[in-house]
């Protein structure tokens, strides 16, 4: 196992800062990668952070989570949290501990958020918190 975190993002977190600033704040992904490297150098371990559109990326480097022998996956898989069997299942079928983040909290918006099928699959989740959200399971990661 290496001190490795992926940080997967899903869709429409590259707006981040401009989509939804009232729900999601208005830092960029950006922003949060530099702020979320910072944090995991002071907790001792380095991260992986990326980005897509598309659920079979998100899978893909769920896998490679595994097969590089990632410490922890913190997956904000926006939307897909709740439509996605595939990411529930690429969840399932890894040793590798998967982190639950959103930026915000679900069970307060609409009804059809209310089901995470990544949450099924995940360790623990985050939610609520903004993008301090990451800083948090950042930490939950380095306990494991």
């Amino acid at each position: 196992m290496t001190d490795t975190v992926f940080i997967l993002n899903g869709p429409n977190l590259n707006l981040l800062g401009v989509r939804e600033p009232e729900v999601y704040g208005s830092e960029s992904l950006d922003d949060l990668a530099t702020r979320v490297e910072d944090k995991a150098k002071a907790l001792g371990l380095e991260v992986d952070m990326r980005q897509s559109n598309h659920e079979g990326h998100l899978t893909d480097w769920l896998h490679e989570a595994q097969a590089d022998g990632a410490k922890a996956v913190i997956l904000n898989a926006g939307a897909l949290t709740h439509t996605s069997l595939a990411l529930y299942d690429a969840i399932k079928s890894i040793r590798t501990p998967v982190i639950e983040v959103h930026i915000s909290n679900p069970a307060a918006r609409e009804a059809y958020r209310h089901k995470s099928y990544v949450g099924m699959g995940a360790v623990g989740s985050i939610q609520g918190f903004g993008t301090y959200g990451y800083e948090l399971a950042l930490e939950a990661a380095a306990r494991l």
